[in-house]
């Protein structure tokens, strides 16, 4: 039972978008950690305010 709650709980996470900055860094650790001249990660709060304009600045409407 608790093995299911907790999947049920990562797949929502998934859904919601609240497991993107551990996905930002995971795939940062990845693919451009090893790089020589690559930045640092953003921090959190970068992070997200970046994510955030980007889901809400500009014109979203069909019209």
């Amino acid at each position: 039972m608790l093995k299911k709650l907790k999947h049920l709980w990562h797949l929502i996470r998934d859904l919601s978008g609240d497991n993107a900055y551990e996905q930002y860094l995971k795939h940062y650790a990845e693919f451009h950690q090893a790089t020589v001249d690559t930045p640092p990660p953003l921090s959190r709060k970068a992070f997200f305010k970046l994510w955030q304009d980007s889901q809400w600045k500009g014109v979203k409407r069909c019209c």
